[in-house]
Order: C-alpha cells, then structure tokens, then sequence
C-alpha cells in the first residue's frame, strides 16, 4: 500500500480547508439574504406577539407574556344540565319535540377569563357545550384545518389522475396540458367573483338552476349564507382552481421515472394497477411530499377565498389575523394568530416527511 508523505497530507489539509473557507463564503450572502426576508420577520412576530402592541397608534407597548395565546386558546368543554319541570319531575320538551338544557351562558365560566359557545354535542346521552374565550378565533381554526384537509385530499386524488392522464401518449396531449393550465392561471380573486355569481341565491345562479332542474331544493339555496354550506362551498372553489396545480406538481414527478421500469414490468407480466402500485407511487414519494407541504402551506394560509366571498361572515386564520390587525388594531394578538398559523404549517409539513418516509438525502 502506498503511503501519502506527511507534506503531502498537510498539503490535502490545507487545499480542503481553503475550500471549506471559500464555499462558506459564497453561501454567506444567501445566509444574509435568508436572515433578512425570514428570520428576522420571524423573530418580529414571535416578540409582538408577547406585547400588547398596537397598531397605527403611538401608545407605548407592554410586556404580556403568553397572554395573547390565553386568549386564542382558552377551551372549555362543561356538560349543560337539563331543565327539569317542576310538574312532573321530566326534562322539559320544547315545540320541536327536541330536549331543553340550560343556557350555556350559566355554565361557561366567566373567571378569571370570560368563555363563549362555540358549539354543542351530545355524547352518551349528555349534552355538552365547548366555551372558549376567542370562540371566532377557535372556529376560524376549525374551519381552517378542515378547509385544509378537505381540499389537499382533493386536490392530491384528481390532480394525480389527471397527471396519470395527460402522461399518457395520445393526440393532443400538448393542448389537454395547456388547458387544464386555465384554472390556475385565473386571479384567485377573479375566480371568486365567477363563482361567486354562480352561488347566487336565486335561479339566477347556476348551480340552483342546476339543482332546480333534477328536482333538488326551489332554486334558491343561499350557498353563502347558510353556515352548513358555506365551507363545501369554499372548498369547491379551491379544489377548481388549485387541481391543475397539484397535477402539474405531479406531472413533473412522472416524467422522472425511467420509461425501462415499466417496459420490464410489463415482460414480467404485471398488471397496470400493479406497476401503479409497485412502481409509480414508490417513486412520486418525495415529488408527492413537496406537493403536499407547498399545498398545506397555501391552505393554511388561505385569505383570498373567504375574504371575497365570506366577508367578515365566517373567517380563516388569515383573514382573522387580518381582521385583528386592521379591523381591531391589535397587532399584538394579530401576531399571536401569525404564529399559530406557522406552528400548524411546520407540524403538517413534519407528518408530510415522516409520514411518506422521504429522507433528506
């Protein structure tokens, strides 16, 4: 074995902390850049968000500590005992033939923080209600995170049939892949507004037109309005605009997988459904894990939708922050809700990665 001379060593030493040196400061400035536009930002919001800070106001900030998150996420759940006649010992019924409980307001505690309804269920015969001190802020999140679910499911199922499709060699492959671009390349806030005419309560609307013809409903269902609506409604907006999205996310993963897999599974005799399963989806893993987490990170963050077409109706994190801040100064609690959102985001990206097992290389 030929053995490297001690110069020679300290030579190799020398060339490879130069190197070292030299790489470290070519990636300073994209360190600095990253410091800049993310971190400090982020660091801002975390610190306003221990304050009681004000904003447009030139009232002095105090320190609150977690404060704010007291208020965002104080929940209470407290059984609702039932209302007894006096006559006959029984639990009063009322017109609807439904049971009577007290009012939530007697049950929820108002000390030392003061609990709202959020909502009621029933559980084993018992009926319960959930108090929280931000009831907007709870049902924004709720609504956030089921509108999240909902539409990255979606949108992850079509728009990977739709990548498997437009993969596929056929006439007019070019034309379908631009096309199914359309959705998507519509301003989010001008898709609103056609949707938005589409969901009119009346038979002016399309889709009460539609449910009027097959013998659904009188043609004037209030997408908008009637609360038990309203989130499909949104989600259907999303799931139209964004699919073409996800499939093209996916349409770049397919076409890195090597055309010879399937050439030799299809020798071996596998089945279509077969080479999907043992080929296709193995490999889209992290292509799939990047559309997930880009996906979850929008959804989360969703402003534009609920803001056009819900108001101040019903909201989403983003527009209750925004809400905060501009409608109600509060910039303090505004930065509270900033960091909730980020929290939810990083812990449904860490579930992405371990869930689907991609590994940093």
């Amino acid at each position: 074995m030929t053995r490297i001379a001690p110069d020679k060593r300290r030579g190799m030493s020398q060339v490879a902390q130069r190197e070292e040196r030299l790489a470290f400061l070519m990636l300073l400035p994209s360190f600095l850049v990253i410091l800049i536009i993310a971190i400090y930002p982020l660091f801002t919001v975390i610190r306003d968000s221990l304050t009681d800070r004000t904003f447009a106001s030139d009232r002095p900030e105090a320190f609150i500590g977690l404060d704010n998150y007291a208020t965002l996420l104080s929940v209470t759940i407290a059984e609702l005992p039932p209302v007894i006649d006096p006559e006959t010992g029984q639990q009063q019924i009322n017109q609807a033939g439904e049971p009577v409980y007290e009012s939530a307001v007697r049950v929820l505690p108002r000390e030392p923080r003061r609990y709202k309804e959020v909502n009621q269920f029933d559980l084993l015969g018992r009926r319960y209600v959930v108090g929280a001190t931000n009831p907007e802020f709870v049902q924004a999140t709720f609504d956030t995170v089921l509108f999240t679910v909902f539409t990255v499911l979606l949108e992850t199922l079509l728009g990977l049939g739709i990548a498997l499709v437009v993969n596929s060699k056929f006439k007019g492959r070019g034309l379908m892949r631009a096309t199914m671009l359309v959705p998507w390349a519509i301003p989010t806030v001008v898709s609103a507004k056609i949707w938005q005419w589409m969901f009119q309560p009346t038979r002016a609307g399309f889709f009460n037109v539609i449910l009027n013809t097959v013998g659904i409903g009188d043609g004037q269902l209030a997408f908008l309005r009637e609360a038990n609506v309203q989130l499909p409604a949104i989600i259907a907006v999303d799931v139209w605009k964004t699919t073409p999205f996800m499939a093209l996310l996916i349409l770049a993963g397919l076409q890195l997988i090597p055309e010879d897999l399937y050439e030799a599974a299809r020798v071996d005799g596998a089945s279509r459904f077969r080479r999907f399963l043992n080929i296709t989806l193995p490999l889209l893993r992290p292509t799939l894990a990047v559309a997930l987490i880009f996906r979850t990170l929008d959804a989360l963050r969703v402003f534009d939708v609920f803001s056009v077409l819900l108001a101040r109706t019903r909201y989403s994190l983003a527009s209750y922050t925004q809400d905060q801040l501009i409608g109600n100064q509060a910039a303090g609690l505004s930065s509270a809700a900033s960091v909730v959102i980020f929290v939810l985001i990083l812990l449904f990206a860490l579930g992405y990665i371990r869930t689907l097992g991609v590994e940093p290389s």
